[in-house]
């Protein structure tokens, strides 16, 4: 009787153990489109326009705080949750991350203008950026086992955020250039990714090495 019991006991545990398996399986099952291409095209679109002022090109204006707030900030974030039910860490912490410092970009530049926080100092601008610089060398550490053009990428974006980190402390007008050319590149190439992801998928083949 005893081993009857112990038996039922076990088989009772084997059961639980396989039905959540299956309610995760369940879960996990996910046949919906693949966030990325929104993501990286968003993340691309964003860094080019900002860049673009970066350079000298255009002035820092509504089409840029529009473009942080819903695109490259909403989009993404909504990107990051659609990569949490795929199951993919990495794109939920880089889509929603860079979704959330969009939008804090935006902010940073709307409080004051509302007269609800003072203007941030280039060294506290500096410090904001400097942080994100440490994470975005995380992530680039992350693409060293991924494709080749994302380690391109994020290296594009590490370097950004060095160049505009030093242009904040030393004011000098050359760096900040550099760094908009730097956001240029990093930009383009997500921007490529990204559209290069979708031209393969509606061609039915690699039309475009991504």
């Amino acid at each position: 009787m005893v081993h009857f019991y112990d038996a039922l006991t076990s088989y009772e545990a084997i059961m639980e153990h396989i039905e959540e398996i299956n309610r995760n399986n369940i879960f996990l099952n996910d046949n919906t489109a693949n966030p990325a291409p929104l993501g990286l095209c968003a993340f691309g679109m964003t860094t080019l326009l900002l860049s673009l002022h970066n350079s000298g090109v255009t002035a820092l204006s509504s089409p840029i705080i529009a473009m942080a707030i819903f695109y490259g900030g909403l989009a993404q974030v909504i990107v990051g949750t659609m990569e949490w039910k795929k199951n993919n860490s990495f794109g939920m912490l880089t889509f929603g991350s860079f979704g959330c410092f969009w939008i804090s970009f935006a902010a940073l530049l709307m409080l004051p203008a509302l007269g609800l926080a003072k203007a941030p100092q280039p060294v506290e601008l500096a410090a904001f950026l400097a942080i994100w610089g440490v994470f975005a060398i995380g992530l680039f550490i992350c693409t060293l086992k991924m494709h080749r053009l994302l380690q391109y990428t994020l290296a594009a974006v590490v370097l950004l955020v060095i160049l505009l980190v030093a242009a904040e402390l030393t004011g000098n007008a050359l760096i900040l250039t550099l760094g908009g050319v730097a956001g240029i590149i990093a930009g383009a190439l997500a921007l490529y990714m990204g559209m290069g992801q979708v031209i393969n998928e509606i061609f039915g083949s690699r039309v475009l090495p991504v």
